[in-house]
């Protein structure tokens, strides 16, 4: 189904929500039911809960609650973990909801109802800077369907196990939240991309690191070596031979590997090296697949990737 966009507010400059957490096997069937007033931040509640890897369905009828909850397998491949988001946007569909939550409870499946909600102020604030109108205002003002919504969902919000008030919360702080009510989640490393490149055709535009290999001795000088490139042996070890080329991989392994923790706490889930010579096939080639290696063996995700050996 198709999701409609949240009005919480993006600071200027952020990426969109990142959260950085997997479970490694799943002991057991989970399902929440996202929810609560419009404005307020379910979006991007469930994008968190998708980026955990919860299958997520927005805006579902809650009368087919259950029939989704019956499409969950308890091992192997399939759905473990279902997030479905509930609102008034389904209209007369939402009175059904009660129900549809019993029968859930009845079938034996346990569920958690997370709520989210705002200040009347700040919900008035982030639909002006939306310019869209409340899907229960119809002919009346902003805070009229405001109003609505809040008596129609006081009796879910008195059923919810966890309120989020997201009054003064940023995207990133919302996903935090939401990371920690799935407290057994596990932290997901870091995926680490190294990827050489050639600067006289441009550094790589996602790069977070830049490394410039052009103050070494350039193989493409060597008759016998220019045809090769960074991962053939003999260029690899032209490179890698030359003197403190290794005691500068490993060093900057350790440089990088120092910035994972960080890139965790900020909800980065990738960091992209990028490695440098001239033309990137030679020097960055072999220094790329060292520092691959380091990082590998230091027990890091790693992608190697070389944008421009095929390149003259």
């Amino acid at each position: 189904m198709t999701r409609e966009p949240d009005p919480l507010t993006v600071p200027s400059g952020i990426p969109a929500l990142d959260a950085l957490s997997v479970r490694s096997e799943p002991v057991e069937n989970e399902i929440i039911i996202v929810t609560g007033r419009s404005g307020a931040g379910r979006t991007h509640a469930a994008n968190a809960l998708e980026d955990l890897d919860w299958y997520v369905v927005d805006n579902i009828p809650p009368a087919l609650l259950p029939h989704l909850a019956g499409m969950m397998t308890p091992v192997g491949d399939g759905v473990h973990r279902l997030a479905a988001v509930v609102d008034v946007r389904g209209r007369e569909f939402f009175h059904a909801l009660e129900k549809a939550l019993d029968e859930l409870r009845a079938a034996g499946y346990p569920y958690r109802i997370i709520y989210l909600d705002a200040s009347d102020r700040e919900l008035v604030r982030r639909y002006e800077s939306n310019r869209r109108p409340h899907p229960l205002q119809g002919e009346g003002t902003l805070l009229d369907g405001l109003t609505a919504e809040r008596q129609l969902l006081q009796p879910l919000r008195d059923r919810a196990d966890e309120i989020i008030d997201t009054t003064k919360l940023s995207v990133h702080d919302l996903s935090r939240h939401v990371r920690d009510l799935v407290a057994s989640e596990q932290v997901r490393p870091v995926q680490i991309t190294v990827e050489s490149f050639g600067f006289k055709h441009g550094i790589p535009l996602d790069a977070d690191f830049v490394a410039d290999m052009r103050f070494l001795e350039n193989p493409y000088w060597v008759e016998e070596l220019r045809h090769l490139t960074g991962k053939d042996q003999p260029v690899a070890d032209y490179v890698l031979n030359q003197p403190g080329v290794r005691e500068f991989g490993d060093t900057y392994a350790r440089l990088i590997e120092g910035t994972l923790d960080g890139y965790r706490r900020e909800l980065k889930p990738y960091v992209t090296v990028a490695i440098g010579c001239t033309g990137g096939r030679h020097r960055s080639v072999a220094m790329t697949e060292y520092l691959a290696r380091r990082l590998r063996r230091r027990g890091h995700q790693v992608q190697v990737m070389h944008r421009d050996i095929a390149r003259r």
